[in-house]
């Protein structure tokens, strides 16, 4: 693999003296902390200090709202007061850093307790959106919840996990031609916004996601993982044996040989759609790939200079496509620019592959976009040059590059269904919430 750029640790950014400078904190007192500290330097060290400093007070000052006619204090990443599907899930993986988990549940149940008779769940609270159901990350949700709270599932033992049975039972309802893998709305819904090429126009619920089956896979593990909580045996196997069926699906599927890349199917048509998305590599995310298959999907277009791998990948599309462009045009831009999202779940589906060198880069060339290309944390960015996009001084789920490489320094994963997580940011570096 070849490299435009060099890395941020460890040098990146020319002689080590640039980023030198008098410590101005406490030194790490962990050997995870030490290394990290000794690897980006005492000056990249105190910067990085800082912006989790500025985030976090944006977070607690602009982050937590609260909306007429409820009583809890409610998370988001943006400053007109909406509150979203996946960002909830993505800001609360920034906010375990700290052991921080209360927010996990009070939008969670605020989602929930809105759930029509079908169990459809809008995936905003304030906009009633075109029939988009929240994204599969509600189980997820609550799963990252009690895994900092002793594993406690019991707040949601009764009338919360039916409501969370019976939303995810409307995902595959969404499945016009009954092969078992459901469709999205539109690109809007998948959370790609712009990438109509692949998504469809608003309401056209035809494609059949790579995605959506990857974070559909594993939110049924996640309901597993509930259901073992909660002594529901029975439940868990099911869960387990869904989620086996659906991988096997998408295997049988989503795979295309020739060009070695899991693709979207068109539902209408029985065709696969040859779009290459960022979207296409979450099967890495919920462990669906096969060993095989993730190696060719990395090697040949993940880490391909041509495609995704870019000065600051992963690039949200690839620069091949028809339609690719960085920058914006007054709307949130999916065709090219560098997700936090994405990057998110690529980075821990890396790992999962044994692509730690990789992962290790990709983590180092982000917190340099986050850190030195930028004064403030952004939306998204440039994947050519790194410059930040969209919302401006941001709190919300790009704080996760902030993150990322201290998760790859202690080989841990705030995304796990199965172990308890850690505040590691404040245990490493010594930074509060």
């Amino acid at each position: 693999m070849s490299r435009t750029r060099r890395s941020f640790v460890g040098g990146a950014l020319g002689a080590a003296a640039m980023w030198r400078s008098a410590w101005a904190v406490a030194a790490p007192s962990t050997a995870a902390g030490r290394a990290f500290a000794a690897a980006i330097g005492e000056k990249a060290r105190t910067d990085l200090r800082q912006r989790l400093a500025t985030v976090n007070t944006d977070i607690r000052a602009h982050g937590l709202r609260t909306i007429p006619g409820v009583k809890a204090t409610l998370l988001t990443g943006y400053p007109y007061n909406e509150f979203y599907d996946w960002d909830l899930y993505f800001e609360n993986l920034y906010l375990s850093y700290y052991g921080v988990w209360t927010y996990c549940f009070t939008n969670l149940r605020e989602f929930l307790d809105r759930q029509q008779p079908d169990g459809y769940v809008n995936r905003s609270l304030i906009k009633q959106r075109d029939r988009q159901h929240f994204k599969p990350f509600l189980a997820q949700l609550a799963v990252l919840g009690s895994r900092q709270n002793k594993n406690d599932c019991e707040w949601v033992r009764g009338n919360y996990y039916e409501r969370l049975g019976k939303y995810l039972t409307k995902w595959f309802s969404y499945d016009g031609d009954k092969n078992g893998l459901p469709v999205w709305n539109s690109a809007d819904a998948a959370g790609t916004d712009n990438q109509w090429s692949r998504g469809g126009a608003l309401g056209a619920f035809e494609i059949e996601g790579v995605d959506l089956a990857s974070y559909l896979v594993r939110e049924l593990r996640a309901m597993a993982a509930i259901a073992h909580q909660l002594g529901l045996a029975g439940d868990v196997k099911r869960y387990h044996d869904q989620a086996g069926r659906l991988i096997k699906l998408m295997n049988a599927t989503f795979w295309d040989e020739a060009d070695g890349m899991y693709y979207d199917r068109s539902e209408k048509t029985g065709k696969l759609v040859k779009v290459k998305s960022a979207t296409c590599f979450m099967p890495l995310f919920a462990g669906a790939a096969t060993p095989d298959r993730a190696r060719r999907m990395v090697r040949e277009h993940l880490l391909n200079e041509k495609e995704f791998w870019l000065a600051y990948p992963v690039a949200s599309y690839t620069r091949t496509e028809p339609d690719y462009y960085q920058g914006l045009h007054n709307e949130c831009n999916w065709r090219g620019p560098t997700w936090a999202p994405t990057n998110y779940m690529i980075f821990q589906g890396l790992r999962r592959y044994g692509f730690a060198a990789e992962a290790k880069v990709l983590a180092d060339r982000l917190l340099e976009m986050a850190v030195e290309k930028n004064a403030v944390l952004r939306e998204y960015y440039d994947a050519e040059t790194g410059l930040g996009l969209g919302q401006t001084r941001f709190w919300g789920f790009t704080a996760l590059y902030y993150g990322m490489w201290l998760e790859w320094q202690l080989r841990y994963d705030a995304s796990s269904l199965e172990k308890s997580l850690k505040p590691i940011m404040t245990r490493e570096l010594g930074v509060a919430f």
